[in-house]
């Protein structure tokens, strides 16, 4: 299993690849790669993202059948189930590096600034338990000058909705602790922007370069 480090970097390059439309041949799905992966899988990155149509993740980073385990959910919230998951392929796989990766204009984050402002009567439980985890890294936000400038608003907010992810990854799950601490595993977060393509790994450890 390669190094946190060397992930990262692949990823990178698999985005730039992306970006300037220019993917790559190795991608394609071919009979002897699912052949090859029917015996197991060695996943070099796990992805929490956002399940939204337009941020696949194997897509905006150039990568092929096996490469990345994806985990998606609105919002790309921290959840007991999401958490179990990760915890699953960091410690069966060996998977050295956990990205968070949000994106651009979030629709969980417009609907929970929009709840915040107006809540809705008619919003389904599981929809406000969506809301609710956004909302405690949102709120503070409000209280500060980005509220009289709502684009500026929504792009901090997608921001510290990452950020809180990729803490509660670092911070709430023993298992990926220790993992950190002894195994070299790095958690980071990321933001696709839907305009240009490209992916801004904007909350990383020291360490990571």
């Amino acid at each position: 299993m390669i190094s946190a480090q060397d992930a990262l970097e692949r990823l990178q390059a698999g985005n730039r690849r992306f970006a300037a439309d220019a993917c790559s041949r190795d991608t394609l799905v071919s009979r002897a790669r699912r052949n090859e992966l029917a015996a197991g899988q060695e996943p070099f990155a796990i992805i929490l993202g956002c399940s939204d149509s337009r941020v696949p993740a194997e897509i905006v980073f150039d990568q092929g059948l096996g490469d990345l385990f994806v985990i998606r959910v609105a919002g790309n919230i921290v959840a007991p189930s999401q958490v179990g998951s990760v915890e699953f392929a960091a410690e069966r796989y060996g998977t050295r590096l956990i990205v968070v990766l949000g994106h651009s204009q979030c629709g969980a984050i417009l609907a929970t600034l929009e709840e915040l402002g107006r809540p809705a009567a008619d919003q389904s439980r599981n929809l406000r338990s969506i809301v609710g985890r956004i909302r405690s890294s949102v709120e503070p936000l409000l209280a500060t000058d980005l509220a009289s400038d709502p684009n500026a608003l929504v792009q901090q907010a997608v921001r510290a909705n990452i950020r809180a992810s990729a803490d509660h990854l670092r911070h709430g799950s023993e298992v990926l602790e220790q993992l950190m601490q002894k195994n070299g595993l790095l958690v980071v977060g990321a933001e696709y922007s839907l305009e240009t393509g490209v992916v801004d790994f904007f909350d990383r450890l020291p360490d990571a370069g």
